[in-house]
């Protein structure tokens, strides 16, 4: 069972711009504005760095 990355809206500061849209290598994560981001499962390899980079624990995997 391959693990889902879970977005945690509790944690996220919804402040700035998420520096894990960034950092993701397929491009799974978007943001509108300062909004939590969103998740293309489609396109999520699971990899872990978006959930690594976030200190806040808001990106779970």
């Amino acid at each position: 069972m391959n693990k889902r990355l879970k977005i945690v809206l509790e944690n996220c500061p919804q402040n700035h711009k998420c520096p894990a849209v960034k950092i993701c290598p397929v491009g799974a994560l978007s943001q509108k504005d300062f909004e939590a981001p969103v998740v293309d499962y489609d396109k999520c390899i699971s990899c872990g760095k978006c959930s690594n980079l976030c200190k806040n624990k808001a990106l779970i995997l």
